[in-house]
């Protein structure tokens, strides 16, 4: 039942299996899901209980019989078994209305640019057994750069700075591939453990994963500013172990993160600094785009700027740059194959 509802509706998909967060678009119709990835499930009957933001606001709160997944880390699947009931979940609530069965999907999904073959095989493997005929694969700074309407098959440098939930990508593009590059496991995620870290340290209080994040993007900030926002919080008092409310700031928050910001800033610069110098030229011309969600962090664009001295940009809609350009590509599919690599299967 389940391979006659995945092969409904299109038989193209694009897959964006993020760390954070996972997106499908359908060829002709669009982003049709954008949830984050994570799955609540029962583990005395084996099976899913709910994913996304469902399973989101479970976490923390489950009972023992209950367990809440993130199954990828650094943009790739750290636990098999459970992408692959998630992806299956995913394609069936996307397809749940329709009913018409036609051939299974071809699906174009991003892979980092650090994978390796045993990772790439195993995105690849997990796919075709949630129901596909057969996958393609391209590399997320390049989705990410088309996505932003980059010019990545002419020969003009174009740099692109992927931030996403478990990685920041950093990459110089050029006539459909990618010349130079480098890969960080800095990401979003990164951004919130440090702030549970500094809290833990500056006040003996606990925060969860979700009071972190929510700091990061009500007050968080890259580049000091007049304003220094405040926000209060409750977490656990870790001498007592009861609840408590304490009070951060804007800059508290930056101090904590900065660290992780100076280090992207760095790998940015090495990046250049190896780039041919026709290629700088452009970049220098042209400027760098900023992709992903943790590049909607406030400040980001002014700090990169003083750093680096070279214009910089936040795309449109930073947080669906990728799944954007996979859905370019199979909208385009002829005229953008070029930019595809090749299988780890064959």
């Amino acid at each position: 039942m389940f391979k006659k509802l995945l092969g409904t509706i299109s038989k193209n998909i694009g897959l964006d299996l993020g760390t954070s967060n996972t997106r499908v678009y359908l060829k002709d119709r669009g982003i049709m899901m954008s949830e984050p990835s994570i799955v609540s499930i029962n583990k005395r009957q084996d099976q899913i209980i709910t994913l996304g933001q469902n399973a989101l606001k479970m976490e923390g709160k489950v009972p023992e019989h209950i367990e809440v997944v993130r199954p990828l880390r650094h943009g790739v699947i750290s636990d098999f078994e459970v992408t692959e009931k998630m992806l299956k979940t995913i394609f069936e609530k996307v397809h749940r209305d329709v009913f018409a069965l036609v051939s299974r999907p071809t699906v174009i999904t991003a892979v980092p640019l650090e994978v390796t073959e045993v990772e790439q095989k195993s995105l690849e493997d997990v796919i075709l057994q949630a129901g596909a005929k057969q996958v393609h694969l391209v590399q997320r700074s390049m989705a990410a750069a088309i996505g932003a309407r980059l010019p990545v098959q002419e020969s003009i440098g174009s740099m692109v700075v992927e931030i996403g939930g478990g990685l920041t990508e950093i990459a110089v593009i050029s006539l459909n591939g990618i010349v130079e590059w480098k890969s960080l496991k800095i990401g979003s995620e990164s951004f919130d453990e440090r702030i549970i870290n500094f809290v833990r340290e500056e006040f003996g209080v606990l925060l969860g994963h979700q009071t972190a994040t929510r700091l990061k993007t009500q007050i968080g900030s890259a580049f000091k500013s007049d304003k220094n926002k405040e926000m209060s919080v409750k977490g656990r008092d870790l001498r007592s172990g009861l609840p408590k409310e304490i009070i951060v700031t804007e800059s508290q928050i930056r101090e904590a993160i900065m660290p992780l910001l100076k280090t992207i800033i760095e790998s940015i610069h090495d990046t250049i600094e190896a780039s041919p110098p026709e290629l700088v030229s452009d970049i220098y011309e042209r400027g760098i785009m900023f992709s992903g969600g943790g590049s909607r962090l406030d400040g980001l664009e002014k700090l990169a700027k003083e750093k680096i001295e070279v214009p910089v940009y936040i795309t449109n809609e930073p947080s669906t740059s990728v799944i954007r350009g996979i859905g370019l590509i199979l909208e385009d599919f002829q005229n953008l194959k070029p930019v595809l690599i090749p299988s780890a299967r064959e």
